[in-house]
């Protein structure tokens, strides 16, 4: 992988381009892949096959940079996640750079809670899956998931999730990524919480008009700002933007 901009490296690993500047430092990423034509998943509606070998490195190093992998449930169930799982060698740098022992937690955001207590993302984790619900989720379910998840509330009827996000960074640490979909993504951006945008984008036009996009429904637009762009030998880019608002909030940020 290559920096092409600001400054034209060669030879970089992700962990060197995607390093937080202040690892203790509130940032909350959203990380996302994407096709020419925008498409956020491919024509069966998954993103595994969308991403090449490098954009899977990405994924790995964003989520061993980060305290919290937030996703939304919907996205989670569709993709078959389990828990965050990091390679000895990532887990290595996340200890002796960033001074993070533990693997980072997932973080599922549910309106229904329907999820079920015995799949493997909460079985098989440590640390302990959690669930970001609202009051107005069903006291069943909730209680069907107790046991085995720590379960947040933040919100009346909807999740509140400026609440959540202060309620998971409490308990959990400052650096957040965040997974999508579209739909969490965009409700992210309308709450005026992220702070950075990084995009693979593959190199091949999906070719289905209804794919979701990145951030589905936004207010209005968001402005960006281009931090950074890399390639790979298979003609993979990758983007990092800052959210325009977020600019003077300083290296605090990332």
């Amino acid at each position: 992988m290559r920096a092409l901009w600001p400054q034209a490296h060669h030879g970089l690993d992700p962990w060197a381009l995607y390093r937080p500047d202040d690892p203790d430092a509130p940032l909350l990423r959203l990380n996302m892949v994407a096709g020419v034509d925008g498409a956020a998943t491919d024509r069966h509606g998954h993103t595994a096959e969308l991403g090449g070998p490098g954009d899977w490195e990405v994924f790995r190093t964003l989520r061993a940079q980060a305290d919290v992998v937030l996703v939304g449930a919907g996205t989670a169930r569709r993709e078959g996640y389990g828990p965050a799982r990091l390679r000895r060698d990532l887990a290595a740098r996340r200890r002796d750079d960033l001074g993070r022992a533990r693997r980072p937690a997932i973080v599922l955001v549910s309106r229904s809670l329907a999820l079920d207590p015995a799949s493997p993302i909460f079985a098989e984790a440590d640390p302990p899956t959690a669930v970001l619900t609202c009051a107005g989720a069903s006291a069943q379910r909730r209680a069907r998931l107790e046991p085995v998840a720590t379960v947040l509330t933040a919100g009346g009827d909807h999740v509140d999730l400026v609440d959540g996000l202060a309620r998971i960074r409490q308990v959990m640490g400052p650096v957040i990524t965040c997974e999508g979909g579209p739909s969490l993504n965009a409700s992210l951006l309308r709450a005026g919480v992220v702070d950075e945008l990084c995009v693979t984008l593959a190199p091949q036009l999906v070719g289905v008009p209804s794919a979701p996009r990145l951030a589905g429904d936004l207010d209005e637009p968001a402005a960006l700002s281009l931090r950074q762009v890399a390639i790979d030998d298979t003609g993979e880019l990758y983007l990092r933007y800052r959210l325009a608002h977020r600019e003077g909030a300083g290296d605090a940020h990332g």
